[in-house]
């Protein structure tokens, strides 16, 4: 009898033991498919930690993944060396370690279909029965199944993404390739069409929906498209656009210059002009800065060919002018002039241009003649000689000081003087009225320290003197007013004779005449009492101030006629 009790009470704890081990199985099987399900590999590495504690005595210590070490839900960091250098010594069936501070340790090893990916580490007080250690192995098992496949949904996740962003890149590059055909297309048929300057506005406008301005190499608007178009067009000064120039030349491409992205229409070496686009809210995208950048390269190519064209009138216009000037018999002269399809059967004056030292060179200023011409639709001929630009138009049909003062605009401001001779019917006189015309700038440089325009048949006395032929009388005249000044200036080094000559040209006025000689009130009374004290002249007598006002002009005169 009791080895039948004894027997059964075996056989019920084997079935017990069975029982236990079945459930145990049928949690590891909830938990593969847990783990399986996962795509996050601490996720995972979690589960399999958690299920430990109703498998048996041993628990998880730590995972070995690669060379990080996972332990409960702390960060992942190194393996310590010790049980690093032990892991390496192991088969591939894992083993014991003493690395840790445990009665027992295993390392059992995380397998992939690609190899062993890891290990997973135990510990326990007292070492685990045989059924708990394959529990410990199936743990091992499902985990490492579970982390390959988390890792490859990972890599194929990547990928996934890796494909659409460059999917994403390709449309964006098909976009921006075919907006560039777009915008190549649109510009190469204004271009080949010969709209202009004005062509190549409107298409941007179209292109970008921003306003668009053309400015030449000083400012000055050639052209607008868009809305809003100011009343008077802002230009810069002389620097402000310099400085602008040199920001575009030196970034090789388009700026932003405040309300506005610009970029230059530049040829090399030289700027023909600038494409702006008006952008004040800042909304211009890179397409819009890659049209205008591009309509900067087809203006550029635009205005080459008009700077070209005019360049041969000019020149052609130019040989005509020398030779009108250098002397020319009028039959050929008529003949070349009509040939040129210009009309000189109409009476001609000369004037001569002349900007102040350190101001655009000659060819500048003759192309700002030039331009200043068109805009005002004067007709004229260009040319140059002896270092200055001169302009033949006809007789009274010119505003000077008007045409002197767009010159000035088109030169982006400056110092310029304009010298003007008589009209003459024939074109073998224009000689003449080229050599009135410097005269004329000659009494105003001596004269007057402002720039301005000045007509030889204005001058009154100042042309009648010029025109005498033997000067000797004259200038008796003036040594006998003047001379005792003169000579007092001479030793000295003063300006005697310049302050009565504006003090008599400004009748007399103390606030005039100081402003104009840029001293003080008290230096001009101080310079007056000067030449009363030398002269012994009442400045007050009326024959006396006819005769020092002709003399002075008759110094002018002489001064001229010298220089």
């Amino acid at each position: 009898m009791v080895a039948v009790a004894s027997s059964s009470q075996a056989n019920g704890e084997t079935l017990a033991s069975l029982r236990s081990q079945l459930t145990n199985l049928r949690a590891l099987l909830v938990l593969s498919i847990l783990m399986t399900e996962s795509a996050d590999e601490e996720q995972i590495l979690r589960l399999a930690t958690s299920a430990a504690s109703s498998l048996g005595v041993w628990r998880v210590a730590g995972f070995v993944i690669g060379d990080r070490w996972w332990s409960g839900n702390q960060a992942a960091g190194p393996v310590d060396p010790a049980l690093a250098g032990q892991l390496c010594e192991l088969p591939e069936t894992g083993g014991p370690v003493t690395a840790l501070d445990a009665v027992w340790a295993w390392a059992y090893p995380l397998r992939s279909i690609g190899g062993r990916l890891g290990y997973l580490v135990v510990r326990a007080p007292r070492e685990p029965a045989a059924e708990e250690q394959f529990l410990v192995q199936v743990l091992a098992q499902q985990t490492g199944v579970a982390v390959s496949n988390a890792k490859l949904h990972g890599r194929e996740r990547e990928t996934a993404q890796q494909l659409a962003q460059t999917n994403q890149a390709l449309k964006e590059t098909v976009a921006t390739l075919s907006r560039g055909m777009q915008i190549h297309e649109r510009l190469t048929a204004v271009a080949a069409a010969g709209e202009g300057a004005a062509g190549i506005a409107e298409a941007l406008n179209d292109l970008t929906g921003l306003a668009v301005a053309v400015e030449d190499r000083y400012g000055n608007l050639i052209a607008w498209a868009g809305p809003g178009k100011p009343a008077c067009y802002p230009k810069p000064s002389a620097y402000d656009r310099e400085r602008l120039l040199r920001r575009l030349i030196t970034a090789g491409r388009s700026v932003r210059d405040c309300d506005r992205v610009v970029a230059l229409a530049s040829p090399r070496p030289g700027v023909l002009g600038l494409l702006a686009l008006m952008d004040p809210g800042r909304h211009a995208s890179t397409t819009d800065v890659m049209a205008l950048e591009h309509g900067a390269t087809v203006l550029a190519v635009e205005l080459a060919r008009l700077r070209g064209l005019a360049d041969t009138e000019l020149r052609v216009g130019r040989e005509l002018v020398r030779d009108l000037l250098t002397g020319t018999d009028d039959e050929s002269a008529y003949l070349r002039a009509e040939a040129l399809g210009y009309d000189l059967g109409l009476p001609h004056q000369a004037a001569v241009v002349e900007v102040s030292e350190g101001f655009p060179a000659h060819e500048d200023v003759l192309h700002a003649a030039s331009r200043a011409l068109r805009r005002q639709q004067l007709p004229g001929l260009l040319g140059t000689m002896a270092g200055t630009v001169v302009i033949l138009a006809p007789g009274g049909g010119t505003d000077w000081e008007t045409l002197r003062l767009a010159i000035v605009a088109e030169l982006g401001g400056g110092r310029c003087r304009v010298g003007v001779g008589d009209p003459y019917p024939r074109p073998s006189q224009l000689a003449q009225s080229l050599r009135e015309a410097r005269l004329a700038l000659r009494l105003q440089k001596a004269s007057s320290a402002v720039e301005r325009t000045s007509v030889f048949a204005d001058l009154d006395v100042l042309r009648i003197l010029a025109s005498v032929e033997d000067l000797a009388d004259v200038e008796g005249f003036v040594h006998k007013w003047l001379g005792t000044l003169a000579d007092y200036d001479g030793r000295k080094h003063t300006e005697l004779v310049t302050t009565l000559t504006q003090y008599l040209r400004h009748g007399g006025g103390y606030e005039a005449t100081s402003r104009a000689l840029s001293v003080h009130r008290s230096t001009l009374k101080y310079r007056l009492q000067r030449i009363r004290e030398l002269t012994g002249f009442d400045l007050g007598d009326p024959e006396t101030h006819f005769n020092l006002q002709l003399a002075t002009r008759a110094w002018l005169t002489l001064q001229a006629l010298r220089g």
